[in-house]
């Protein structure tokens, strides 16, 4: 396999930011979905995605990246390998995710994490079901934790890798001829399924994805 796409969160030529079709019709926020978000149109060196409170209204500024709509437009595919090197929030509200997503759906979760459960991480194939909350503390996942994280997306199982451990192959895949947009970012959980951040909390809050590439 050879590398295809090598992420530059400083790239205009790879990301777009702050505009996104997952978040249909309401501009930059998404309330629907339980995000406190308010898209900011800033990219992110380092790989550093950030939330910042805002001053009226509840809402966050959010980091969102996506290759939808920029001048390479880069996809996903069948059979492709997506590798990241992330290290986690620390303040609950943070709900950073790497994902997928095309026409209103194709979506497959690379990961999502809430600090208020601190040793799991959400893996989900929204493309032909199957998810899996796994517990990870054993393996050292938790607030502020480095690790490497490995999806393999295939057309018969998406497999997910921590390290070197297959913690989850969903025996579902996304069939032949896949293929979808790349979103990163960082949204902030409004309360209704996990923690908010607390009025008296940071007003900011960060993750980092170290790298993400991908393989073909």
């Amino acid at each position: 396999m050879a590398v295809v796409f090598d992420a530059d969160f400083t790239s205009t030529r790879q990301w777009i930011a702050g505009r996104s079709s997952a978040y249909p019709r309401m501009g930059p926020t998404n309330r629907s979905d339980h995000k406190l978000d308010y898209l900011s149109r800033a990219y992110c060196p380092g790989g550093v995605f950030t939330a910042t409170r805002r001053h009226a209204g509840g809402l966050w500024t959010c980091s969102l990246l996506t290759t939808e709509g920029s001048p390479e437009g880069f996809q996903v595919r069948t059979g492709d390998e997506l590798s990241a090197l992330i290290t986690l929030p620390v303040d609950v509200g943070a709900w950073p995710a790497i994902w997928t997503w095309r026409d209103g759906g194709n979506e497959v979760d690379v990961f999502e994490y809430h600090p208020d459960h601190p040793d799991l991480l959400e893996l989900s194939n929204h493309v032909r079901g199957g998810f899996r909350y796994w517990h990870g503390g054993g393996s050292g996942i938790g607030p502020g934790a480095t690790f490497g994280l490995r999806v393999v997306l295939g057309a018969h199982s998406v497999d997910w890798y921590v390290g070197d451990e297959l913690v989850y192959a969903d025996l579902h895949g996304v069939g032949t001829g896949w293929h979808a947009y790349l979103i990163v970012n960082l949204s902030v959980a409004d309360g209704v399924y996990h923690d908010r951040p607390s009025a008296g909390g940071p007003d900011r809050l960060s993750w980092v994805c170290h790298s993400l590439t991908v393989e073909r």
